[in-house]
């Protein structure tokens, strides 16, 4: 159970994020560019050109969808993930906590559009944790891993 104006909170959480990410992609052309890697050891998702990194952006991670499994996975419940790139999911699941949000404090989510799911989430931790955007890298395999943007730069 959810209090009343979470649904409410929720909605202006993904149009939030859906504007930070118009931002990074009018100033950043972040979907555009051919590669994309993220380095989990650096904490970053570095996107590039013909091999030449262009845009690099500092990283925590949301969590993970799985269409094998059919479910959102919080990135704090998945013992893969590096402690100091959970940190944003952590404080959304405190919040979560603090304010009886069931979605932001169960291990693992189960919806029939996983995408839309991942996205919303990923919103409230972006929300929550003012990041500046985020990013969903593509499917593979089944398994979308979601990215809180906390900084976007062009690499020097």
């Amino acid at each position: 159970m959810n209090p009343d104006w979470y649904v409410a909170w929720r909605e202006e959480a993904f149009e939030q994020l859906r504007a930070k990410n118009k931002r990074l992609q009018d100033d950043f052309h972040l979907g555009s560019w051919s590669r994309y890697d993220y380095d989990l050891k650096a904490g970053k998702l570095l996107f590039s050109e013909e091999g030449v990194v262009k845009v690099a952006s500092e990283i925590q991670i949301a969590g993970s969808t799985s269409a094998k499994a059919g479910n959102w996975l919080w990135a704090w419940a998945n013992s893969n993930w590096p402690l100091e790139l959970v940190t944003d999911a952590q404080l959304a699941r405190s919040f979560g906590e603090q304010h009886r949000i069931g979605e932001l404090t169960q291990d693992y989510l189960k919806d029939d559009d996983l995408n839309a799911l991942g996205w919303e989430l990923t919103s409230a931790v972006t929300r929550i944790c003012n990041a500046c955007g985020a990013y969903r890298s593509p499917p593979d395999d089944g398994v979308g891993l979601y990215l809180i943007l906390k900084s976007v730069s062009w690499a020097s």
